[in-house]
């Protein structure tokens, strides 16, 4: 019960942490540089336990370390590259980056937007659906809800200095990044969501519908 109340303390936080910015913005006082990393920290940490009552704490874990590893190869990638989401780079801002490219923030980032999606749609998929058909659809689902989370995001993490988008004032990347940023986020939501820790969590959920179905 206990880290149950922990977990709803965390996300009331992670809500007023939300809403906190907004409100000094329209206000006209400038938010704290530190928001962003308490507040990423907060629903990260929100995440991690709600993942670890709800999954179990190894299968949690794992997809946790799936989330980072993931997540540091596509943005290094995207950075260096440049082909993911476009050109962009980060500023320091969220602190040390990890080889000169991504901060270690952006993993915690990942994770704390990644596995709510997750739920979201394996709430909204029936589980009667055949297996791989069910976990295509939270796939595909839970692609969605990351990617609109993201892109009602990036441009706030961007008009704080937190990125920046290379050649913004180009007339071929004001047009090509959102597509770009767009592409690049369903891609990796869909890689992270239908990866064999949570199909294996899927497994079990139908396993437990079907008992359930044949005890009646």
């Amino acid at each position: 019960m206990t880290l149950r109340r922990i977990t709803i303390a965390l996300l009331v936080l992670y809500v007023l942490l939300t809403i906190y910015p907004i409100v000094s913005i329209a206000v006209g006082v400038a938010p704290s540089r530190f928001l962003t990393p308490v507040s990423t920290l907060v629903g990260f940490s929100f995440a991690l336990l709600h993942a670890g009552q709800r999954e179990g704490w190894r299968r949690a874990l794992i997809l946790l370390a799936l989330v980072f590893a993931v997540s540091l190869l596509f943005e290094s990638v995207g950075v260096a590259t440049g082909l993911i989401y476009g050109p962009y780079h980060y500023t320091n801002k969220l602190g040390p980056l990890f080889l000169g490219l991504v901060p270690y923030l952006i993993p915690a980032a990942w994770f704390m937007m990644s596995y709510p999606s997750f739920v979201i749609a394996d709430r909204l998929i029936p589980a009667d659906w055949k297996r791989w058909q069910r976990i295509l659809s939270v796939a595909c689902v839970g692609g969605l809800a990351m990617t609109a989370w993201d892109l009602v995001m990036d441009p706030i993490m961007v008009a704080s200095g937190h990125w920046v988008w290379d050649d913004l004032l180009s007339k071929s990347s004001q047009t090509q990044c959102p597509l770009a940023t767009m592409t690049g986020s369903m891609t990796r939501s869909q890689a992270v969501i239908a990866s064999p820790p949570t199909a294996a969590t899927d497994r079990i959920r139908c396993q437990r519908f079907q008992s359930a179905g044949m005890s009646r």
